[in-house]
């Protein structure tokens, strides 16, 4: 989950995400990063390790002098570190300079988690000034790579109660998209053969805890199972059957908040002594306290008071013994960096295959400081660059280039960035493009020849659209709208099923795509003809794409296409 904001100069059928979706957002946002004084984690290496003395970096924006700035380690051994200014800017956004002050950090051995806090002290002995407001910071000492079956995955999203209602019985009738629809795991049971045999090699499950909403993000009971959707005897049936089919999964897990039935939580409420109390953040207790986007239904939870932390990280580890394979973690930006290096650390040392994936709908720089508490996170720069160019064509073969090649410069390769067109918060790909399924075909052509592994929502592979755009016409956002029950027998699009078939085969069967470079080897912005090469030492596959409205016909790497309006090729032209 996450907040969402409409921005009107952008195509009325479109809408942004975050805190940044605006020009005005952005400039605060840079604004507010370059004032007071700062470190919003900036450590080079971004994930130290056994041989690394970690390059550590803080800013000071301050209209007061400066005689000092200390790092202050908490763990493993409480000493000090001075950092010493290592150059000073002029700020034009606040009209005033900025000085950069760094330390060096001494080598930790493997499985260290490093904590610190660092404060900056005016000259004439004023009161010191915590960077950050006073953040712990933390790093944990150890392999930041994923697991290695991650970059080979491909991954189906899937919505437990719009999925399918098991032992071939329909769905509910209904009257709204908020209604229980009825799917359950029994019904995921008894459709993993055909996800097995679409080729996808992971399931990320949306959330499946007792919870009293049709989307599972208001859960209140981390180590149960929704009675509506089955038991846990069912959940160990579908993990075990799945697993023989050579599946993994993903499980959703939010860190930030959880529904207000929660019983610490009501707790809380109810007594001013419970020990639950500093569990959430309360602004005026019991009537105010901080939530998931003025959500009052959803509180936020502390996650630097020990006690709630140690009980997320308790469900967190509890699922991974269950059998889940990875984790999504869901608004990764509301808890603190230090949280989620000790969830890291928690997880990584119990159980290194599991995968760690965040939701952090944000600027580059900030999914990259995840580095070293995340295996990677999802991708939404990709996902809005692939609407523009796909759905929309505001963004023309030339740009969507250039885009890609920083964008693959800028993380590195080991730093995992799943791929998608659409999810459970957004309008479904195929309803931005009015139904053209061409359209899609080509998106899609993209995403899996593109290094992160793809992920397919829910009926994405067989035409579930929607019936109204997601933004209505009075500004609200029902997200619900994108979460259409599943199509099943005839209702399917089987010319595009067979497509996404075929595409997860042509991904599994070539490791280029995930492993091999990205080459632009054709780009002219007039007829909107585009191609690049995948190649390693092994092999070399040419991606060709039109997306003009008429045939045409070039030459990439000594091969002539001559593709359909809206259509594209993949060809292997060389290899061992």
């Amino acid at each position: 989950m996450h907040h969402i904001t409409f921005e009107p100069e952008r195509d009325m059928n479109e809408f942004i995400f975050g805190h940044l979706a605006t020009p005005q957002q952005r400039m605060e946002f840079v604004r507010q990063r370059q004032t007071g004084v700062k470190h919003n984690c900036q450590i080079e290496p971004r994930a130290p390790r056994a041989a690394d003395a970690p390059l550590l970096t803080a800013t000071v924006g301050l209209t007061l002098p400066i005689d000092k700035v200390e790092c202050h380690i908490l763990e493993p051994r409480p000493h000090i570190i001075p950092l010493a200014v290592s150059k000073t800017q002029w700020d034009p956004l606040n009209w005033r300079y900025m000085q950069y002050w760094e330390a060096t950090l001494p080598p930790q051995p493997e499985g260290t988690t490093v904590r610190y806090q660092i404060w900056a002290y005016p000259t004439n002995e004023g009161e010191p000034i915590p960077a950050d407001g006073g953040a712990t910071f933390s790093y944990w000492v150890g392999n930041p790579s994923p697991p290695d079956w991650v970059a080979s995955a491909v991954l189906y999203q899937l919505f437990p109660d719009r999925f399918d209602a098991g032992n071939g019985r329909p769905f509910h009738p209904t009257t709204s998209l908020n209604d229980i629809f009825g799917g359950t795991l029994r019904g995921m049971i008894d459709r993993l053969d055909y996800i097995a045999a679409m080729g996808f090699t992971c399931i990320w499950l949306n959330p499946f805890f007792p919870d009293d909403t049709h989307h599972g993000y208001h859960a209140y009971d981390y180590f149960g199972v929704n009675p509506r959707l089955g038991t846990a005897e069912e959940l160990r049936e579908l993990l075990d059957k799945g697993h023989a089919l050579g599946l993994r999964f993903v499980l959703d897990f939010v860190a930030n908040h959880w529904g207000h039935k929660h019983a610490t939580f009501q707790h809380a409420l109810a007594h001013a002594d419970s020990p639950y109390h500093d569990w959430y953040n309360w602004i005026d207790w019991p009537h105010d306290y901080h939530t998931f986007f003025g959500v009052m239904e959803l509180p936020q939870i502390n996650t630097n008071q020990p006690e709630a932390r140690a009980h997320l990280i308790s469900a967190a580890l509890h699922w991974c013994e269950f059998g889940f394979d990875g984790l999504r973690l869901d608004y990764a930006l509301g808890p603190s960096h230090d949280f989620w290096t000790a969830f890291r650390a928690a997880v990584k040392q119990d159980r290194p295959h599991v995968w760690l994936f965040g939701e952090a709908v944000s600027t580059p720089g900030a999914i990259l400081s995840y580095r070293g508490r995340f295996d990677g996170c999802l991708d939404f720069i990709l996902l809005q660059a692939l609407r523009d160019t796909f759905a929309f064509g505001t963004m023309d073969v030339c740009r969507f280039e250039s885009f890609l090649r920083q964008h693959e410069a800028y993380f590195p390769t080991d730093y995992r960035l799943p791929s998608f067109l659409d999810n459970h918060d957004m309008n479904r790909f195929l309803w931005l493009t009015k139904g053209d399924v061409r359209r899609l075909k080509l998106a899609a052509l993209c995403q899996f020849t593109l290094a992160g592994p793809p992920v397919v929502y829910y009926g994405t592979e067989v035409g579930v659209t929607q019936e109204r755009d997601v933004v209505y016409p009075d500004g609200r956002h029902i997200m619900e709208e994108s979460r259409q029950p599943m199509r099943w027998g005839e209702a399917q699009n089987e010319d595009l099923r067979e497509f996404y078939r075929w595409l997860i085969g042509f991904r599994r069967a070539h490791p280029v795509l995930w492993e091999g470079e990205r080459t632009a080897v054709h780009l002219h912005a007039p007829t909107q003809t585009y191609a690049y090469l995948r190649h390693n030492e092994q092999e070399q596959i040419v991606v060709a794409f039109n997306l003009s409205e008429q045939e045409q016909t070039f030459t990439a790497v000594g091969q002539t296409f001559h593709l359909a309006p809206l259509a594209g090729e993949v060809r292997v032209v060389g290899g061992e």
